[in-house]
């Protein structure tokens, strides 16, 4: 057996934190669960740096088996401060799943606002997520879905693709090559025995230096492109090596092969290189983000407003200004013209939103154009 906790064991509230057990045991024996109101977020008030809500899927269909009405902002949406999820119902309908529900939001929100860093540092360039092998495999689904959110094109991940309706990507490793030997044998038979819907991408710094190899790859396959994998150990000004590559293959008249980097790439190596190659695969700086640290606070109790130390107590709502900022105010007080971003998530025990993967990323896109979403805010 794998060390994976069941969507069963998840769906029942068993992955949980010990003390909701504890809690559900004294409300239980003392006769109360009263009717609450609970926020998710992140930060209390808008701090100006914005993250992208994901996993909200996930946390949808985990709601949805209980008696509560939820409401929260849209997958995708940038967010910054104040609640991004409302949920109201008697308190023992849900409280044993808050462990997993900030699990499935905090990680899935991390990853996808990397994906947005990257995807706007280079924004007219194909991007594929190669960071599932930097992740327990129970969630690689998670972090393909989350890296398309973010705007990625795609991803490596088979059962992923599964998963979520897309087909995975991807061309050779170095294994190939290693247990050819050499380089050409093992490009002759990919080209032979690989579909010939899989572009002919070829994998060019095995054993020699890159500018050798890709011209004997040009020479041996009609390639669309070479990828270059280097280690940063091995590469040195790798800016220059890649306008080296660029350079050799024009020369030779191979103009026509793109020029692919993966290999620890961060979104300030995506701007620096993004003119000189036609598409990236990134893996650890989208896979291994730093989830966002959402809790989940009771606001209002049986009607009466109520928080604990250092949160603000009551329903809120948040609303989005036309300069793209956020405004955290009461439930009960009125905006005229402003909506709040908080909508209706599951109402009755039914999913009321839709979820499609590539309005989240427009929706993301569009939401960092809007806020002045910065790709390299997080490397300074």
């Amino acid at each position: 057996m794998f060390d994976i906790v069941s969507p069963a064991a998840i769906r029942e509230g068993r992955a949980t934190d010990a003390y909701f057990d504890r809690t559900l045991d004294a409300l239980t024996g003392a006769d109360r669960d009263p009717h609450v109101v609970a926020e998710v977020s992140a930060d209390q008030f808008p701090t100006g740096t914005f993250e992208v809500l994901a996993g909200l899927h996930d946390a949808a269909e985990l709601l949805a088996t209980r008696d509560v009405t939820v409401y929260a902002f849209r997958e995708g949406q940038l967010f910054d401060g104040g609640p991004v999820m409302r949920i109201e119902g008697q308190y023992t309908e849900f409280a044993r799943l808050e462990t997993a529900l900030l699990g499935f939001l905090s990680q899935a929100s991390g990853i996808a606002t990397n994906a947005l860093r990257a995807r706007l540092a280079a924004p007219e360039s194909n991007l594929l997520s190669f960071g599932a092998r930097h992740v327990h495999p129970a969630i690689a689904a998670v972090v393909e879905r989350s890296a398309l959110i973010g705007g990625f094109d795609g991803f490596s991940h088979v059962a992923a693709g599964s998963l979520i309706d897309r087909e995975p990507s991807g061309t050779m490793p170095h294994a190939l090559m290693l247990c050819f030997g050499e380089q050409e044998p093992a490009w002759e038979a990919f080209d032979t025995h690989v579909d010939e819907s899989v572009p002919r991408i070829l994998l060019c710094d095995t054993f020699d230096d890159e500018g050798i190899e890709v011209l004997r790859a040009a020479e041996t396959v009609d390639l669309d492109g070479v990828r270059l994998d280097t280690p940063r150990s091995r590469r040195g000004d790798f800016q220059a090596i890649v306008s080296e590559i660029r350079w050799r293959l024009d020369a030779a008249g191979f103009d026509d092969v793109g020029v692919f980097l993966s290999g620890g790439l961060t979104p300030a190596d995506l701007t620096e290189l993004r003119e000189l190659a036609e598409g990236f695969g990134v893996g650890g700086y989208v896979s291994n983000a730093t989830p966002v640290d959402f809790s989940l606070d009771i606001v209002a109790v049986d009607g009466e407003t109520i928080g604990k130390r250092g949160k603000l107590p009551g329903p809120k709502t948040v609303i989005r200004t036309s300069n793209g900022e956020h405004v955290v105010q009461p439930a009960t007080e009125d905006t005229p013209g402003e909506q709040s971003l908080l909508e209706p998530l599951v109402d009755d025990g039914e999913i009321v939103q839709t979820f499609d993967i590539d309005e989240a990323a427009m929706r993301a896109r569009d939401d960092a154009s809007l806020v002045g979403f910065d790709p390299l805010q997080d490397e300074s």
